[in-house]
């Protein structure tokens, strides 16, 4: 045999790409994916104006608030990745944890309503969603490989990341309706609603999930997940980044509620009206960022999005006069930062999926959380501190230019002359 014949046999014998929105196994999960980003942004609205509204919240237990719902990235990322790595069936740990947060959620609503409700129950609830969200997402790096050819990695974050922009664009206006006709407790119901839809679509999905291999001791296997991120250039610089992002940005996160409705005045349906109209550029850039990747470079648009991200924010610290105008500022700050980030997350999440072998994923994905999302409860609670000791708007501005910082760990490696077809 020729070795023009040998080489052309696996070509021909190369199944057919069906594309995504034509694959039933991924429409079900990408219908229950939406449905549950939806509810997200209910809750993402709704738990700090129970703090703010019905429990009447310092700016300090507001930082504290947003902390304890990330604090659970810092402490069980590592331990869980391990974890996960060492068993199969993910999609079951994913639907029990839908369940676990769906019922964690509700509890909110029943103490509501019996007049027992206390910000220490509400710092409890956002403890343990934040914990299940660990197990969630570290079960899904893996179900994700499981159920998308590597080919289409990039075009599934993109459907995947054009229905959480679609949440950013309804979510807060469906949550800032809700809050303000039944109460922020009672609109938290959606999302635990939302979270037993995810659960019922995984249930109906069936893929073959990678296999479990021999296993080492667990100080052996974490150290393998750091040693990774530590010598892949594109993961190192990547988690640099978004690490330093992520910590200056929940500076902003853990206190913007609070800076909106008491400094600008802005009422709860304000507030989720600029914040679901905006979020229209969320959309734009998950629907352009595959095109902008393939356009310059995977690698060169994550640089573009690392910056045009944070910057727009400028307008945040910014807004002042009357309603119209401080809400038309908050409007136009977040329409530019969410393009930016879905060019950021769309291009990046597919690179690292790209380059990180199978048998550890969830052990990076576990290290690369610890730092990423680590870093966000102490940046929210930063920002609480902060926020009560110097002023909202201060805050604001150092949030704004600490962000900017990330830029630079990108330039400093081989992230801007990445392309896709370099990684395939």
């Amino acid at each position: 045999m020729s070795a023009a014949a040998a080489t052309a046999e696996p070509a021909a014998a190369a199944p057919t790409l069906v594309p995504l929105h034509r694959d039933p196994q991924f429409r079900r999960f990408w219908v229950g994916q939406t449905i549950s980003v939806l509810g997200d942004q209910v809750s993402a609205l709704a738990i700090p104006l129970t703090a703010v509204l019905a429990l009447h919240a310092s700016a300090l237990q507001v930082g504290v608030l947003a902390s304890l719902a990330w604090l659970p990235h810092l402490l069980f990322s590592l331990p869980a990745g391990v974890w996960i790595d060492r068993r199969p069936h993910r999609r079951i740990n994913m639907i029990l944890a839908d369940f676990g947060r769906a019922a964690a959620l509700a509890t909110v609503a029943v103490t509501w309503w019996l007049g027992v409700l206390t910000i220490w129950q509400l710092l409890a609830v956002a403890f343990a969603v934040g914990a299940l969200t660990v197990f969630f997402d570290l079960s899904y790096s893996q179900f994700f490989v499981a159920l998308v050819r590597r080919e289409q990695f990039v075009d599934a974050n993109s459907k995947l990341s054009t229905s959480r922009s679609i949440s950013y664009i309804a979510g807060p206006s469906i949550a800032g309706f809700l809050v303000q006709v039944f109460s922020a407790p009672v609109a938290l119901l959606g999302d635990a609603f939302s979270f037993v839809g995810s659960a019922v679509a995984l249930r109906g999905i069936d893929v073959v999930e990678p296999e479990i291999g021999p296993r080492g001791p667990v100080r052996r296997e974490l150290a393998d997940g750091f040693r990774f991120v530590r010598h892949q250039p594109l993961l190192r610089a990547g988690v640099l980044c978004t690490s330093t992002i992520n910590f200056f940005n929940f500076l902003l996160f853990a206190i913007f509620v609070l800076y909106a409705s008491r400094t600008l005045g802005l009422s709860p349906a304000t507030i989720g009206i600029v914040l679901g109209t905006a979020s229209i550029g969320a959309l734009a850039g998950a629907l352009i960022a595959p095109r902008v990747g393939r356009r310059i470079g995977i690698g060169r648009a994550v640089v573009v999005g690392s910056v045009l991200f944070p910057a727009p924010m400028a307008l945040f610290p910014l807004a002042h006069g009357p309603h119209w105008l401080s809400a038309s500022m908050l409007l136009v700050g977040e329409f530019l930062a969410s393009v930016g980030v879905m060019l950021f997350d769309v291009n990046q999440n597919a690179l690292m999926a790209m380059v990180t072998p199978n048998e550890i994923r969830s052990r990076v994905v576990g290290v690369t959380r610890f730092f990423n999302y680590g870093v966000r409860p102490i940046g929210a609670l930063l920002g609480g501190v902060l926020g009560a000791a110097i002023g909202l708007r201060p805050t604001l501005w150092i949030s704004v230019l600490g962000c900017l910082l990330g830029v630079f760990f990108l330039l400093a490696s081989p992230m801007p002359h990445t392309r896709e077809e370099d990684l395939l």
